[in-house]
């Protein structure tokens, strides 16, 4: 049987990409050593998701082990071979904020643990394809030169500017501050193009907006939209760290950004990198999130602002998602930016107030056909 081993598996990415492919049948081998709790604290925990992983999905297997841990990780490598099919990567320590405090962990995670999974890959199963959950801030706070505009609730972009449709894999990554985070970062980046182009493996690089859903363990320093909505319902304040509270965030949906995984797995390339996320489809500013939160909950949010931003943080970002869909046409997004909140809310209110975990997708029902070459399990919502 096809095997896919999916790194981070309890996070939101993870998590999304073992039931995708639980669902399409093929055995799911999970690595999750819930480091996330060790960032954020326990309301970050992935421990609740993987427990329904193991309940739920019949064709995972799970991994308690630290990817930057060389004798486990070959282990699990040496034990599956060439039955390995697909490498999706997405452990990560993913906060630029935590990032400044111990940059030795922030690296070694980010930059070490991938080139650890990456020679595995190289040597035990070379003709997988491999994927990985790389982030916008590769390219600093360049964005940040941007010619924008100020409207009522956010900043935008001339509609005649080239990236008016989202920016694109052009826009460079060099000469701009990253942090610390973000540098670990493009070394992972890096190297899996490296990787690719090098040895001629298989290997995606998809540089993620804001990536989000139902299964976030929002925190205050990431899960933008889930700890938003978190903060709403437990009558929590909220922090809006500068620009006026109308930075631009395009936000996609675990599942559309899986999906978009699994176009590339199908027919995949060599050393790509794609920008990914929400795009002009899916994206709002701080204050219009509050509002359409606010909206849901049926409560107004109790919220502070600092004039001082986050170091490095975005302004605007946008992805153009041209590149990705001029390669795979018939991949689409599902999710709106409605949609996503009216889930992310529907899905959560109950565990957050009692605390009681439950399956997420056991609610799953089919809202589109989907496209022919790709099994209609895949065109289902949560």
């Amino acid at each position: 049987m096809a095997l896919v081993l999916v790194t981070g598996s309890g996070g939101l990415i993870g998590s999304e990409a073992v039931r995708f492919f639980n669902n399409l049948g093929f055995t799911v081998v999970g690595i999750d050593n819930d480091m996330r709790k060790m960032f954020f604290g326990e309301e970050a925990s992935t421990d609740w998701n993987v427990k329904l992983l193991r309940q739920h999905c019949k064709h995972y297997i799970h991994y308690n082990i630290d990817i930057r841990d060389h004798s486990a990780v070959r282990k699990i490598f040496s034990a599956y071979h060439n039955d390995i099919e697909l490498i999706i990567h997405t452990a990560a320590q993913p906060s630029h904020d935590w990032a400044a405090k111990d940059p030795y962990i922030d690296f070694s995670v980010n930059a070490n643990g991938t080139l650890n999974l990456l020679e595995n890959t190289r040597t035990y199963c070379p003709d997988a394809v491999f994927i990985f959950t790389s982030t916008n801030k590769v390219y600093g706070d360049r964005p940040n030169t941007l010619p924008l505009i100020e409207h009522d609730t956010r900043w935008e972009i001339a509609s005649e500017h080239e990236y008016a449709n989202g920016i694109t894999e052009s826009m460079s990554i060099d000469q701009s501050k990253h942090s610390l985070f973000g540098a670990s970062k493009v070394a992972a980046d890096v190297l899996v193009q490296e990787y690719g182009r090098y040895f001629d493996m298989k290997t995606a690089i998809f540089r993620g907006g804001c990536l989000t859903g139902p299964n976030h363990s929002g925190t205050k320093l990431h899960g933008f939209l889930a700890y938003l909505m978190k903060c709403v319902v437990l009558e929590q304040t909220y922090t809006i760290f500068g620009y006026k509270g109308k930075q631009v965030r395009d936000n996609i949906h675990s599942y559309d950004l899986v999906n978009a995984f699994y176009h590339f797995y199908k027919n995949p390339r060599i050393g790509e990198v794609y920008n990914i996320g929400g795009a002009r489809y899916s994206n709002c500013s701080m204050l219009e999130a509050i509002d359409m939160a606010e909206s849901v909950c049926g409560r107004s949010l109790n919220w502070v602002y600092t004039d001082t931003p986050r170091s490095g943080d975005h302004m605007w970002w946008i992805s153009s998602v041209e590149k990705f869909k001029s390669h795979y046409p018939d991949w689409n997004f599902v999710y709106s930016i409605q949609d996503i909140i009216d889930e992310i809310y529907e899905l959560n209110k109950d565990r957050w107030l009692t605390k009681n975990y439950y399956f997420l997708s056991s609610s799953r029902h089919v809202t589109k056909t989907a496209q022919s070459e790709v099994p209609s399990v895949i065109s289902v919502k949560h």
